[in-house]
């Protein structure tokens, strides 16, 4: 007989992951980024490379170093500016 498994994470997904205050939200949905790495990344030999994209407006960068990665956020984040909605 199966059974359900217990999460080992008791938050409720429907709720928000922090709390919102006066504010907004502590995690704004349009600071939201992917990141994905490609197979060459391997922190061993500290390389890293791959894309990310912002999730609401679909923008996509490539990085090919731990640089460049922060390089992109960087760009991208201020390109959004404070009051993006």
């Amino acid at each position: 007989m199966l059974r359900p498994v217990k999460s080992k994470h008791p938050h409720d997904p429907r709720q928000p992951a922090t709390p919102a205050s006066d504010e907004g939200p502590a995690l704004p949905i349009w600071k939201a980024f992917v990141l994905q790495f490609s197979r060459e990344t391997n922190p061993r030999t500290r390389t890293f490379s791959g894309r990310v994209e912002h999730m609401s407006s679909g923008r996509r960068a490539r990085f090919a170093s731990k640089q460049g990665l922060l390089a992109v956020l960087k760009d991208m984040l201020a390109d959004l500016g404070e009051n993006a909605t």
